[in-house]
């Protein structure tokens, strides 16, 4: 299993929201480069980039911040919001990102999203983030009916690398992981699933790897800036558990 630090970009700086809500918003890092680098640091393999402000506009607002980013790590980037076309897919795995993630576009433009994981064969992940079981879109802000499994099945054969699943409601509050939902989710698709949304401290991390495997990754947020989850314990524990 594989822990992937977030560092969430909004108006340039390293940010992490409540519920999604771009209102509720607490800085962390003034610098997005220098927090990459410290979770490289703190023995990361992968780091997970979101660009806020480019998930409501649909485009790269914060482009300059993750080219810093891939500039001071080597680690492998996965590079969510706002990639919304061929072009904006490209530009970015061209720059160096190792893998996009598609959120809004898989709900919206599937047709990209399978044209685009055909073109950048196992560089491209699909979010799946649902408010109550539904999908939201365009940085959270817009409800859809679609449910989250049923968007996860849209791309069950096309080569997605992963299906991230994020409970909103969960986001940034340090309540725990949905493990339920997520582990529903994994065991309905053969796509590898990551968890996201919630996580709050270790024994998350221990439930997760509890699961036996079914989940395969990560995302921690606010529990790494506010101490709640140890970095060097969680990497340990994942080590020792082998999954």
């Amino acid at each position: 299993m594989i822990i992937y630090p977030a560092i969430d970009i909004k108006d340039g700086r390293c940010v992490r929201l409540a519920q999604g809500d771009m209102a509720r918003a607490t800085v962390f890092n003034d610098n997005p480069a220098a927090q990459a680098k410290s979770f490289a640091e703190a023995g990361f393999s992968w780091i997970h980039v979101v660009d806020l402000n480019g998930a409501f506009e649909g485009r790269a607002v914060n482009e300059s911040a993750v080219r810093e980013i891939l500039a001071v790590v080597k680690l492998p980037i996965q590079l969510g919001g706002g990639i919304r076309s061929m072009d904006q897919a490209r530009a970015w795995i061209e720059a160096g990102v190792s893998r996009i993630v598609l959120g809004t576009a898989a709900v919206k433009n599937p047709a990209f999203v399978r044209e685009a994981a055909k073109a950048f064969a196992g560089k491209v992940a699909v979010g799946v983030d649902a408010r109550d079981g539904f999908v939201a879109v365009e940085g959270w802000g817009e409800p859809s009916s679609m449910y989250a499994l049923d968007l996860a099945r849209r791309f069950e054969d096309v080569g997605i690398a992963a299906i991230i699943y994020t409970d909103i409601g969960r986001d940034g509050m340090l309540s725990g992981l949905n493990i339920e939902a997520t582990a529903e989710l994994a065991r309905a698709v053969e796509i590898p699933v990551i968890a996201s949304g919630g996580l709050k401290d270790i024994a998350d991390i221990a439930a997760l790897l509890a699961s036996g495997g079914l989940i395969k990754g990560v995302i921690a947020g606010r529990a790494l800036y506010d101490g709640s989850l140890d970095a060097k314990a969680a990497l340990a524990l994942i080590a020792r558990g082998k999954a």
